[in-house]
């Protein structure tokens, strides 16, 4: 607005002040407003876009939230529950029970029993209870009722000599094939094996909180016993049994194929990783500090050279002498849902369709419609096909990036199980094993202690492994509890070669 141009001397000399003409000063000041209004504009654009990126970054994290709340919905819809505790069921469905008529089904009965325990004769009225007339003699027929009897507990006791030697003088004292101990004083009255053994097996096999054994070994065998005598009960048992958790460990770091998982659990409060190692007639579990690959190879051993049937789980791959075999469940629910949200895509439609030309070989093999050498061809042609497809793909998504980088890490482990009928294309196996492990953790939440976790473990991995074999646990924990020293039980050991 000023009329006057001061110019500074910037040697210390005097200020020259020049007026300005009109006609320099006029140009000047409309060039001035332009660059106001431009400056204005520049603030109120540099507003907006701050606005903007806020914006943007609120956006970026709510799609991140839906996401995470769509796929938790699509893995509650995979989990296995009760129809009646779906959110939403699909029509009225058929009526409960069978249908009636022959056609529908097999009726089925129960056996009438070869043994005959007692017999009850039931009396005839002498008038009818309906109208009061006289009923004459029928025909006698049979019923049967099968029923569990009363238990109470059986009391022994044992009389054990105590002598001493005559040359060194060291106590010996006597002991018979039933004891389980050679306690006696304050700890001369026991829990016997049979016991032991059922509390074993609610507890550990069935998952029945120590709270309602007790309960139940009160109302229905008359037996009184404390939740610390069960606890110590349950780490006897497993002090007995760790020879034999060592040989099944040794079991599965022979066998030529193995199925690995693992899931979260707690002792004394801390995170912990439980292990679940399956093969085709033994499991063992191991809970471990973590789940890395120096707690997988605490069971399998750093140098295992068997085929690992696992899913995509980082760890496994550092078994560098192993053959893998990725489960191929995950990725073909992947590839699924890939396919629902980005229908561009034609990576995940691809992908499923060669896992089912692997799937589908694999089921004419077994049926003999395709020849080993047939099989052996196809698998190759396989894999160069998905390791072209894998090379050729180029996409912006981020979820089909992710996915061509996993199954690119994963290439070598797709087909394996088309070069071995002994060897499955998922990890049922481990799923299956450490399904157990899951249900306990509802009911417990884990160990709280050390201790209570090596007893999982071991008296884990013993039922288990008699399950998948077809054995009764009791007479295995009955033989392990009255062992003088602990024993590997025959049924447990390693079958020979």
């Amino acid at each position: 607005d000023r009329r006057e141009l001061v110019v500074r001397d910037g040697k210390g000399g005097k200020d020259r002040v020049t007026m300005l003409p009109e006609a320099l000063r006029r140009p000047l000041e409309e060039q001035l407003r332009v660059m106001k209004a431009q400056h204005d504009e520049i603030a109120r654009l540099r507003d907006a876009l701050t606005r903007a990126e806020h914006e943007r970054d609120r956006l970026k994290r709510r799609n991140e939230q839906l996401t995470d709340q769509l796929d938790a919905a699509r893995r509650a819809g995979f989990r296995q529950a009760a129809p009646f505790a779906k959110p939403h069921r699909q029509g009225t469905g058929r009526p409960p029970g069978r249908r009636a008529g022959a056609t529908y089904g097999r009726h089925g009965t129960r056996p009438v029993p070869r043994r005959i325990d007692a017999i009850h004769d039931a009396a005839l009225p002498v008038a009818c209870p309906a109208c009061g007339g006289a009923v004459h003699g029928t025909p006698v027929v049979s019923q049967y009722q099968e029923d569990l009897p009363v238990v109470r507990p059986v009391v022994r006791e044992f009389r054990v000599p105590v002598g001493a030697c005559a040359a060194c003088g060291r106590r010996v004292q006597g002991r018979h094939r039933r004891q389980t101990s050679d306690a006696l004083g304050a700890a001369a009255v026991q829990i016997g094996p049979d016991a032991a053994a059922l509390v074993v097996v609610l507890h550990q096999g069935f998952g029945l909180p120590l709270a309602h054994v007790v309960t139940l070994l009160r109302d229905r065998f008359g037996l009184r016993v404390t939740r610390g005598a069960l606890v110590h009960v349950c780490a006897r048992t497993a002090a007995r049994a760790r020879p034999t958790y060592a040989a099944l460990c040794a079991q599965v770091r022979g066998s030529p194929v193995v199925s690995p998982d693992e899931t979260g659990w707690n002792v004394a409060g801390p995170w912990h990783g439980l292990w679940a190692f399956a093969t085709a007639d033994t499991t063992v579990d191991a809970i471990r500090p973590g789940r890395g690959f120096g707690d997988a190879a605490t069971i399998l051993g750093e140098e295992f050279a068997g085929v690992l049937t696992r899913d995509g789980w980082a760890p496994y791959r550092r078994f560098v002498h192993a053959d893998h075999q990725t489960c191929l469940a995950p990725l073909l629910r992947r590839a699924r849902l890939l396919q629902i949200d980005h229908l561009r895509s034609p990576l995940a439609a691809r992908v499923q369709q060669r896992l089912r030309q692997a799937l589908a070989l694999r089921d004419r093999h077994a049926a003999g419609a395709v020849s080993a050498h047939g099989l052996a061809v196809a698998r190759g042609r396989l894999r160069a096909q998905t390791r072209d497809l894998l090379t050729r793909t180029r996409s912006a998504i981020p979820a089909v990036q992710r996915f061509v980088a996993h199954l690119t890490r994963e290439a070598s482990a797709l087909f394996t199980f088309l070069g071995d009928p002994a060897i499955d294309a998922t990890n049922w196996r481990a799923e299956h094993a450490i399904r157990p492990a899951v249900v306990m953790r509802k009911v417990c939440g884990g160990n709280r202690n050390a201790r209570g976790a090596q007893t999982q473990q071991v008296l884990a991995s013993v039922l288990r492994t008699a399950h998948l074999r077809g054995l009764d646990p009791s007479p295995i924990l009955v033989t392990l509890l009255r062992a003088p020293t602990p024993i590997v039980p025959l049924s447990l050991q390693a079958p020979p070669q």
